[in-house]
């Protein structure tokens, strides 16, 4: 029985023997900060609206600082190491949503949704807790590569045989219990993409034919994950999912692009994004009129029929000015049906103005960029991969919603993540918090003596 392979040293980790500081008084503090900034949204949605702070507030408190004690407790104990500004930032942005999300409830007493919300925010962190307790190595799951994408195709049909709503079939419903398979399958290709990637690298690199400036691997090494996609991102456009598919066009580009280092990749992903997205927009009616309303935001007012979603969107962000009206006060409410979901961030641009807005990208940024900076720590490649994808499809959400609702690009459907409504859309982001902890833990842990500090450690591929 041999030993257990040691893991590959990171260039941010010290050489063995040396003390690292865990700095998980440095998360819990923000912990505390970031449950405090929620409550205090929360008190003053109830000063604006009625004059008094809300008489569940400090239940509303306690049960998120619960929620958040017990995460830091199990990153505290099973990944001492991690980044100590992941799980704040993830808590912040989580309290804030259920805040803006409360806010619009007042405006709509027969669809409450806080208390919903709040409670898949608890499921999302008891599935955070799980990942950060039982994946004691992030390098486990190249081994379940295949059955990876087996399962998020599988996710991905499903949705086929249940009703289309609002012009999409992306929900199974059962009962009272709706939940999006889309959210899920976007981890589970994440992990299949950075393994498959990790194994065939050097041969997506440096082999195949050469056309122009352009070097092309063989189809025997690129058919495989390019047929996984087109299957994937096929059954999206049966189902009129645009947002998702874009979201996995995106991180297929992204992580071919971060495994090869070939700049080609991100021009030949440019142009077939931009030569599906016509083909798409001019073909199917309910894109189409989504591109329609992009192209002019106004043109329902000039027939007389009143702002449409994406005007009343704007209307909003153009109240907010440089400050905000203060929460409470705004009219985002006017936007209509997806005011709690797709368009939740007019609220935020309209109540807490350009500066708030800045904010909350800021925090976005962060949690992104701090992804990144795991992955990068690493020298095993499927671990840099899954931290990059991992952290590139938060990248891409935001982009792709906040996009939306300010008119840079048509509107798509997609949730905010940890912002909007949505409860597939909540656990599935703290799954990817809890996975992006577990990468960071294994950048920053120092390394036993006799740990491997020259080549790569050797990762199977997957099986």
């Amino acid at each position: 029985m041999t030993a257990p392979a040691p893991r590959p040293r990171s260039p941010d980790a010290p050489p063995p023997g040396i003390r690292v500081p865990k700095r998980r008084g440095v998360e819990l503090s923000l912990l505390i900060g970031a449950v405090l900034i929620s409550v205090l949204g929360y008190a003053e949605v109830g000063l604006a609206r009625s004059g008094a702070v809300p008489p569940d507030a400090a239940r509303y408190g306690a049960g998120l600082g619960l929620l958040a004690l017990v995460a830091h407790l199990a990153v505290r104990f099973r990944a001492p190491y991690a980044d100590p500004l992941l799980l704040p930032i993830a808590v912040l942005l989580n309290g804030l949503g259920l805040v803006l999300i409360y806010r619009l409830d007042l405006e709509t007493p027969k669809d409450q949704a806080a208390a919903t919300q709040l409670v898949w925010s608890t499921l999302g962190v008891a599935l955070f807790i799980v990942v950060v307790l039982l994946l004691r190595d992030h390098r486990a799951l190249q081994g379940y590569a295949y059955v990876s994408v087996a399962a998020a195709l599988g996710l991905m049909i499903l949705p086929i045989f249940f009703p289309a709503v609002n012009g999409a079939k992306i929900w199974i419903r059962i009962g009272g219990l709706s939940f999006q398979p889309g959210e899920f399958a976007k981890i589970l290709l994440a992990v299949f993409f950075a393994a498959y990637l990790a194994a065939n690298r050097n041969a997506l690199a440096y082999t195949g034919r050469r056309i122009w400036k352009f070097q092309f691997p063989t189809g025997r090494v690129l058919g495989p994950i390019v047929a996984i996609w087109l299957l994937s991102v096929g059954v999206l456009v049966l189902e009129r999912d645009l947002g998702t598919s874009l979201l996995f066009f995106g991180l297929f580009v992204i992580m071919l692009y971060v495994a090869t280092g070939r700049t080609g990749w991100i021009a030949v992903g440019l142009l077939l994004a931009s030569a599906g997205a016509f083909l798409v927009g001019s073909l199917e009616p309910h894109v189409h009129s989504r591109v329609q309303d992009w192209l002019d935001p106004f043109a329902s007012i000039r027939a007389g029929e009143g702002p449409g979603q994406l005007a009343q969107s704007l209307f909003a962000f153009a109240a907010g000015g440089m400050l905000g009206t203060g929460l409470g006060l705004g009219h985002s409410v006017l936007i209509g049906f997806a005011t709690k979901s797709d368009f939740i961030l007019a609220t935020a641009g309209e109540e807490l103005g350009l500066v708030g807005l800045t904010a909350l990208f800021l925090l976005y940024a962060l949690l992104v960029a701090r992804g990144y900076r795991a992955g990068l720590s690493l020298r095993d490649p499927f671990g840099r991969l899954l931290a990059i994808g991992l952290a590139s499809i938060v990248a891409l959400q935001v982009f792709v919603i906040a996009g939306g609702v300010m008119g840079l690009i048509p509107l798509t459907g997609m949730a905010m993540p940890f912002l909007a409504q949505g409860g597939s859309s909540v656990v599935t982001n703290w799954v990817i918090v809890a996975l992006l902890i577990r990468v960071s833990d294994s950048a920053r842990a120092p390394q036993p003596d006799g740990a491997d500090t020259g080549e790569l450690a050797k990762v199977g591929g997957p099986r």
